[in-house]
């Protein structure tokens, strides 16, 4: 994406004659949130930020402290491509927060991830990630009811004529609009799920992308009578949907994970950075997994790994490396599987360099690759052989979070403490949530 600048920004803004400025940011669990502005106000907005009440933005400021700023980010700046059609044409910037001192603010998932990256840097890397957010689309009832209805029966990678088709079309489309570089869209496994890849960038470009992505399709979708959903698992018995990260470290244009003389072509530091990835895993499940339902997904027999081993081509490992092909250096990388599309992005790629970076540092030992089918194990037959296993609740999670400084460190002190909270309520609600499989299993039994 080409750098913009103030007066670019102006004269395409009178040209395509918008109306409205968008104002972005995300609260801690990713939630896209928005003040909007008239265009009258834009260069003023640019020159000399935006002030809002962050008091009530979950995991922000007290009501004592409420005054926070926006800081445009004028890269980000993009005409929202489905406004044009009702004749009111609404642009978007991503922002960043800063506090009435001028500090960034601690808790803005943006700051969290562009910390790692400057850590990164310092050691002389950068950090790249491709991720593969799966979705989704299902049927709206007669009177708008939040129900998981399928709008297909298709299966990964079938050719339907259903509107679907045209919808994921529709929706690549627009991304293009917003600057991201589509690689392809199909069906996925289960019925009405599927998945739109776009090209791998720096971690902040991605999670920027990503922001863009789940409110493209949740936008086009609705226009389409559909609900769009990241929820990772709306229908027991199917599969989840994920959000598979495939991750590099470059030295300028150099591959830094790319080793011609290994057997698997990964670097020593390649194989540290994953080592500190399968040392901190069950902390950064907490961010990359942070919904209860998410760890309805986390289950074998569903495509989603549970177990916690790498290896080359095996989709059933946490870890998967792609197999090298020649003369494609620069494509070296490998694959986090257990991640889902729920997650806040700019948390989970901080969270999943900051223990890369730490396995790296400490010079972490790299277990030996897997080959076999885990699908097929057991939980209690993979712990025989070895095999240590995800966290299975929420719950779980943030108890190994709470136990990991590293992670935590790299959240800061306000967000750790902020997603805790926010997430230990989640917990007990659903804890005390009777449901209808217990009306189900109990009710007239006992």
């Amino acid at each position: 994406m080409q750098p913009k600048s103030k007066e670019q920004i102006l004269e395409t803004v009178r040209r395509e004659n918008v109306q409205f400025i968008r104002l972005q940011f995300t609260d801690i669990c990713g939630n896209l949130k928005a003040v909007t502005i008239p265009v009258s106000k834009l260069e003023d907005a640019i020159n000399h930020n935006v002030w809002f009440d962050g008091s009530s933005v979950e995991g922000f400021t007290r009501i004592c402290e409420s005054d926070m700023f926006l800081k445009l980010d004028l890269n980000t700046f993009a005409i929202i491509p489905w406004t044009k059609e009702n004749g009111i044409v609404v642009a978007r910037f991503i922002c960043d927060v800063f506090m009435p001192d001028g500090q960034p603010f601690a808790g803005d998932p943006r700051y969290i991830l562009k910390k790692q990256m400057e850590r990164a840097a310092k050691m002389g890397h950068k950090y790249f990630v491709g991720p593969e957010l799966e979705f989704f689309l299902f049927e709206k009832g007669d009177n708008g009811e939040l129900l998981p209805i399928p709008h297909d029966s298709a299966g990964y990678f079938d050719q339907t004529t259903d509107k679907a088709t045209s919808i994921r079309k529709e929706i690549a489309l627009a991304l293009d609009d917003f600057g991201l570089d589509v690689e392809a869209l199909h069906h996925e496994v289960a019925p009405a799920q599927h998945e739109i890849a776009f090209k791998y960038a720096d971690a902040l470009a991605t999670a920027d992308a990503a922001t863009t992505m789940k409110l493209t399709i949740k936008s086009i979708a609705d226009k389409h009578n559909l609900y769009g959903t990241f929820m990772p698992k709306p229908i027991e018995g199917i599969n989840g949907s994920g959000m598979h990260v495939h991750q590099s470290l470059f030295d300028g244009e150099a591959p830094i994970f790319y080793d011609p003389n290994d057997a698997y072509k990964l670097s020593q530091t390649a194989k540290w950075f994953m080592a500190g990835q399968l040392k901190h895993i069950k902390a950064i499940c907490a961010i990359t997994n942070p919904l209860v339902n998410s760890y309805k997904r986390l289950v074998a027999g569903y495509e989603a790994p549970v177990f916690i081993a790498w290896g080359q081509k095996n989709r059933s490992t946490l870890i998967r490396v792609p197999r090298y092909a020649p003369g494609r250096e620069k494509a070296t990388r490998f694959e986090l599987r257990c991640p889902d599309p729920s997650a806040n992005p700019y948390l989970a790629f901080a969270v999943m360099l900051a223990a890369g970076l730490d396995g790296i540092e400490k010079r972490m030992y790299t277990p030996d690759p897997v080959e076999e089918n885990l699908y097929e194990l057991s939980v209690d037959e993979a712990k025989k052989k070895g095999f240590d296993v995800l966290p299975q609740s929420l719950d779980e999670a943030l108890k190994q979070l709470e136990s990991d400084m590293v992670i935590r460190d790299a959240l800061g002190p306000h967000t750790y403490e902020s997603f805790m909270r926010a997430k230990k309520a989640e917990c007990e609600g659903y804890r005390v949530q009777v449901s209808d499989w217990e009306i189900d299993t109990y009710f007239e039994k006992y």
